[in-house]
């Protein structure tokens, strides 16, 4: 192990699309001139989220040398907001081209490394196979589905544990958001996030989501509608790690096809842990990327 920089720096890049300049809000760990490994850029979750509740990759940067950026999506969190655009606006291209301008904004699209948890594996997933990216060195796949028909069985399977309010909630969707973030709190307590009491920073993501000045205007959108990655995943040519719970929302069914499918991987299941493990087991997660990351 080698020891890294604690320097923090944060701060918005502009990013231009489709002749409009919206920002990215950014969360730099570590030192990008000096470091031991190739810097990772965590994608969060959703979509609709915002980076607060990964922020225990930051930990990545003293501890292994490896240089971490955190990003709130466009839409979400610090970054632009754009309730007004309407549904169509939020595609995967608009999502990746935001990632390659904070790459290139950073100087590091000639080597970097990614992970995605939940939804953002599936934005690293698109990313990978729509542009080829060169100097993509390693992926991580954490939490994450490979379509949404898996995920929704997954989760009708896992809610019949529960009593009929949460299960009519989950059900009612985003037509009835109070009703649905009502069940989604209590799925979660479950399948989300083991650790006792919840991290405040885990419910943060979801209240700016859902919660009475929450922006549900990414989560609404119909983009991962029938989305399904299981027929493109052998263009993954990259080295991949993935990772789930055995209390996971994306139970081993919903990962399968990447262990099937992705020529080079890898897979490290934590047991007695949900969909959060980097919060509920962090030290040895965190262990477990920083061995990907560096090994040879």
């Amino acid at each position: 192990m080698s020891a890294g920089s604690s320097k923090q720096t944060e701060g918005k890049i502009d990013f231009v699309y489709d002749g409009e300049t919206f920002q990215t809000y950014y969360k730099l760990f570590g030192d990008l001139q000096n470091r031991t490994g190739d810097p990772l850029i965590v994608l969060h979750g959703g979509p609709g989220l915002c980076h607060d509740y990964l922020i225990s990759f930051a930990d990545l940067s003293p501890q292994y040398g490896i240089p971490v950026i955190l990003y709130d999506q466009l839409g979400n969190g610090k970054s632009t907001h754009l309730r007004e655009k309407p549904p169509t606006f939020w595609t995967f291209d608009l999502f990746i081209d935001e990632l390659v301008n904070l790459l290139n904004s950073f100087s590091i699209q000639e080597g970097f490394n990614l992970v995605g948890h939940s939804w953002g594996g599936v934005l690293a997933l698109e990313f990978i196979v729509r542009r080829r990216p060169a100097g993509l060195k390693r992926l991580i796949l954490s939490n994450t589905l490979a379509s949404a028909e898996l995920w929704q069985q997954s989760t009708q399977q896992l809610m019949q544990a529960f009593p009929r309010d949460v299960q009519e909630g989950l059900m009612a969707g985003m037509s009835q958001p109070d009703k649905f973030y009502s069940a989604l709190k209590k799925f979660h307590l479950v399948h989300g996030c083991a650790s006792r009491p919840v991290p405040e920073v885990y419910w943060k993501a979801m209240e700016q989501v859902f919660g009475p000045e929450g922006d549900p205007t990414v989560a609404g959108s119909p983009i991962m509608q029938n989305w399904s990655i299981v027929d493109r995943l052998h263009l993954v040519n990259i080295s991949t790690l993935v990772i789930n719970g055995c209390r996971d929302i994306a139970q081993d069914f919903v990962i399968q096809p990447f262990l099937e499918k992705i020529p080079n991987v890898r897979r490290e299941t934590f047991e007695h842990f949900s969909h959060s493990p980097f919060i509920e087991e962090k030290e040895e997660y965190m262990r477990v990327v920083a061995e990907f990351l560096l090994s040879q």
